[in-house]
């Protein structure tokens, strides 16, 4: 019987020998492989996580102690040993489980938010409300050095710094190479020295003394206090932590269990906020991840990837950027993912990564583009959220051309709520001045990108869905800005807002084999909504918007909107994503969940029809 089955909780770790530990973690490396290999998810960092979360449980005493992982993609670990193991190759599968954290499936999941940066702020709103609540808990913050990029980290610990008894212990999981761990005995021992409660109990004691000494007193206590910061400055790398009053346990080896226990112990028994910077290697134990340049294996990606909307973007930067001196690009931690790879390669003064960083990465876009330069940001549609203040006020206020470019907009099903799309075409439309494309196809991609880029007086958004780039739609014609892509007749206008087109034209083949008349048109750019657009209904018995974003404020309520606004009384049927979180599957199976499919929306559209004309489903209505 392999270790690994012997593990239905936590508390069971804590039975095992040392032998046994080393054993289930070579197991849950091999688990970890076989089944991400299969399922695809975030296989490098949890590669780096296994010795941290086994010495996490046996410490201290899950779901009593909370664990916050920031993110939640570093937990698969952590499933394996909270009762998990049997369902794991489920992992990212439509009913199984979730690749992120998850209440519904484990008391011992508590924060399901996939973003970065956030783990600090909810442990300390946790540590806080145990200590009012006089419950003796510890809370345990992991956060990456990447995390550690985010200005809301340091936001929270500046807080954290300042309630010296909370009971909540961080560890800082340093896979990006910053460091080389510290060893031997005189590191030992200053680490256990430091989180000893008599150790500042023994300061304080000679800082009382010392200040009844006039004159000489004060200054040799600052001196005594230097030399000891000064000491154990050379063995760790640990200024920055201990000047915001933080107690620093490190660097200890993230792949050396025991050693991570004895530093957990420490922090544990100190009683107040206590930071254990643990050095791992994404990857490790395994060879091919270990030698991978790119990114560890952080994601497993296809051995023959199909061409995506991620490329025809990437390409297409690339060629302007030949032709426009003036354009840069901007990341937050995501230069391969956002297709910017290929564009740093080129140009790699003009390309800046400000690390997880967007509301930073918004505003000093903003910056570029005051001081003359057209910035492109990449980030993940999900992620604009975080930085929707600084593209207001920042960016739209002062009528900047910056262009945003939107990755994975829409549904993207294997991550869950927190990765979906699904906001960006609503929140973007208060901003005044916004100008807002979304391209059809491959070559929408590209001729939307450069209109965009040629507006330098307002924020410019491009946004289009994960994975393989939807064959070319040509249009058959054109009103004011919107490609017509179908027409045969005036009973339904089908607008198809970006990568839902297709769905639009699939729709219309379905109501045609009913007998209704379809004109199907890509507005292109959704947002102003185009006059051209609004006198086109007029000729139309119904307007039906179809969108993957969500219903409420999306392009069909504008739409809906400019239509009254001019008076024009054709109904508007808008579908698109419900304003719910959406549980994780692939993104056809999401669609067809929602009523996202050619079938289900055109069975939808017969029966409106019908029930407006008082005729049997089953009828098929004359055009008009």
């Amino acid at each position: 019987m392999r270790v690994l089955e012997t593990v239905a909780g936590p508390a069971d770790l804590k039975k095992l020998t040392g032998q046994q530990l080393t054993d289930l973690a070579a197991e849950i490396r091999d688990v970890l492989v076989e089944t991400v290999s299969r399922t695809g998810g975030h296989l490098g960092p949890n590669l780096g996580m296994v010795e941290i979360t086994l010495a996490m449980h046996r410490v201290f005493d899950s779901p009593r102690d909370r664990f916050v992982f920031d993110t939640g993609h570093q937990t698969y670990v952590h499933k394996l040993v909270t009762g998990r193991a049997p369902k794991f190759d489920t992992l990212r599968q439509q009913g199984g489980l979730s690749g992120y954290p998850s209440q519904a499936e484990s008391e011992h999941d508590i924060v399901e938010n996939s973003h970065a940066s956030t783990s600090l702020s909810y442990a300390d709103g946790l540590a806080k409300a145990y200590r009012l609540r006089k419950e003796d808990r510890h809370v345990v913050a992991l956060i990456g050095d990447g995390g550690l990029t985010g200005g809301m980290a340091w936001e929270a610990l500046n807080n954290i710094a300042a309630a010296q008894d909370l009971k909540l212990v961080i560890i800082v999981n340093d896979n990006g190479r910053s460091y080389s761990p510290t060893v031997g005995g005189l590191a030992t021992h200053l680490t256990s020295l430091r989180t000893n409660p008599r150790y500042e109990k023994i300061l304080d004691l000679i800082k009382k003394n010392l200040g009844r000494t006039p004159y000489v007193g004060p200054p040799m206590y600052e001196v005594l206090h230097g030399v000891k910061k000064g000491l154990k400055d050379m063995l760790a790398p640990q200024g920055m932590f201990e000047d915001l009053g933080l107690k620093y346990v490190g660097p200890v080896d993230g792949h050396d269990r025991q050693a991570l226990e004895d530093a957990l112990r420490n922090a544990k028994a100190f009683g107040g906020p206590v930071i254990v910077h643990a050095v791992t290697q994404k990857g490790f134990g395994y060879a091919a991840a270990e030698q991978d340049e790119e990114d560890n294996f952080h994601q497993i990606r296809p051995a023959n990837k199909p061409r995506g909307w991620t490329d025809v973007f990437s390409d297409e930067l690339v060629r302007i950027g030949h032709r426009r001196p003036d354009v840069v690009a901007i990341t937050a931690a995501m230069l391969h993912p956002t297709g910017l790879a290929q564009f740093a390669e080129a140009f790699p003064d003009r390309t800046f990564d400000v690390g997880i960083a967007e509301q930073h990465a918004v505003t000093s876009a903003a910056g570029l583009a005051m001081g003359g330069m057209h910035p492109v940001v990449g980030l993940y549609a999900t992620f604009l959220n975080r930085a929707f203040d600084q593209l207001l006020l920042d960016v739209a206020l002062h009528k900047c051309g910056v262009t945003f470019v939107l990755d994975r907009a829409g549904v993207t099903g294997d991550d869950g709520a927190s990765h979906n799309g699904m906001w960006d075409m609503s929140i973007l439309q208060v901003v005044p001045g916004l100008r807002l494309a979304a391209p059809r196809d491959g070559k929408r991609v590209e001729e939307l990108l450069n209109e965009a880029i040629d507006v330098d007086d307002a924020p410019t958004v491009l946004r289009y869905a994960k994975g393989e780039v939807f064959p070319d739609i040509e249009a058959i014609d054109r009103v004011g800005g919107s490609d017509i892509l179908k027409r045969s007749g005036t009973d339904v206008l089908l607008v198809g807002i970006g990568s839902m087109a297709a769905t639009a034209m699939d729709v219309a083949r379905r109501l045609e084999a009913q007998g209704f008349g379809v004109t199907v048109v890509d507005p292109r750019w959704v947002k102003p909504v185009d006059p051209k657009l609004v006198e086109l209904a007029t000729k139309f018995k119904l307007v039906v918007t179809i969108e993957d974003n969500g219903r409420a404020g999306g392009c069909g309520s504008m739409i809906a909107q400019a239509l009254r606004d001019a008076g024009v009384s054709t109904p508007v049927r808008d579908f698109g994503i419900p304003q719910q979180f959406l549980e994780h599957a692939k993104r056809p199976a999401v669609l067809q969940e929602i009523g996202l499919t050619g079938q289900e929306l055109a069975r939808d559209i017969t029966e409106l029809i019908a029930g407006r004309q008082g005729a049997d489903v089953t009828e098929p209505a004359g055009n008009a």
